[in-house]
């Protein structure tokens, strides 16, 4: 038995099937075959029913797999814990949203780089959503997401690391309209509701009660900005000051969105207790660092 047959069976387990495991861990579909028939010798016991058209974990597979992630969980985290004197080291898997990704986490992780160079930083994107699934699967350690709204997994903690006001931004000439107005009378392109700020913001619209016509649902900050530029509607969007920066100087109308101003906090999402604790927490208050004024700062 290995640690690599045990990522392969817990791999299987999170995509659902041994041709995307072979796919997410860079084998062959034999070679993943070969590993699970290696843990079932080892164990003595058949992980997976075979009498289905996909195989399915048997009651002694989830077992199995519970166990495996818990093993890879703190042989991950083993050499986070040897670092000498105040370096750390290690591999830590993060994800993170598409603001984040074009923001503050850059720069963040360059720096923490430079501090701790035996530290291996592996980076995923994707929706704070999403990324709250991985997480909660075993697939990684930590998470740069917006603060989570229901519904979400159990067992996460989320540790503050800034903060972004929500914005109506609209084409240029159109400075002197109030937020509702524009909302309420040019096409809106909605920011996507499978995202969390995406959920915040139909939330808030309807407890202004504010009736808006959507023309586009997009996912990406970046397209819905290209998007009003080019005068084919409003949006609402968090925006961190930069962004703002760069949005005035494009001639782009940005208004606080409703009144107090909503508020994205951005978080690091993780499992209640796991190993690379110690190196996410460094990974946390290098963002901070980054975020400057923004950042907000535990008590």
């Amino acid at each position: 038995m290995s640690l690599r047959a045990l990522r392969t069976l817990a791999a299987i387990a999170q995509h659902g099937s041994f041709a995307r495991a072979a796919e997410a861990v860079c084998l062959t579909q034999s070679a993943v075959s070969l590993h699970v028939r290696t843990l079932e010798e080892a164990f003595n016991a058949p992980l997976f029913d075979r009498s289905r058209r996909t195989p399915t974990l048997t009651e002694a597979g989830r077992r199995a797999v519970e166990r495996a992630r818990e093993i890879l969980a703190i042989y991950d985290g083993i050499a986070g814990e040897l670092g000498e004197g105040g370096e750390l080291a290690g591999r830590l898997r993060i994800g993170a949203i598409q603001t984040a990704l074009a923001g503050v986490l850059p720069a963040a992780l360059a720096a923490l780089r430079r501090q701790h160079p035996r530290l291996r930083v592996q980076v995923y994107s994707g929706m704070s959503a999403e990324l709250a699934s991985r997480l909660d699967a075993g697939e990684l350690d930590a998470a740069v997401t917006t603060e989570p709204v229901r519904p979400h997994p159990p067992g996460l903690i989320s540790t503050p690391l800034y903060q972004d006001g929500f914005w109506v931004i609209a084409p240029p000439g159109l400075h002197a309209q109030e937020a509702r107005t524009l909302l309420q009378q040019h096409p809106f392109i909605r920011f996507d509701r499978r995202s969390w700020a995406g959920r915040v913001i139909d939330s808030e619209l309807r407890r202004q009660r504010w009736q808006v016509h959507t023309e586009m649902e997009l996912d990406s900050q970046d397209a819905i900005v290209q998007m009003v530029a080019c005068g084919l509607g409003v949006a609402v969007a968090p925006l961190s000051r930069e962004v703002r920066a760069r949005l005035d100087g494009l001639g782009l109308t940005c208004l606080p969105f409703a009144e107090p101003q909503r508020l994205r906090r951005v978080v690091l999402l993780e499992q209640v207790e796991q190993p690379a604790a110690r190196l996410s927490a460094a990974l946390a208050e290098a963002i901070r660092q980054q975020a400057g004024d923004e950042a907000i700062h535990e008590k």
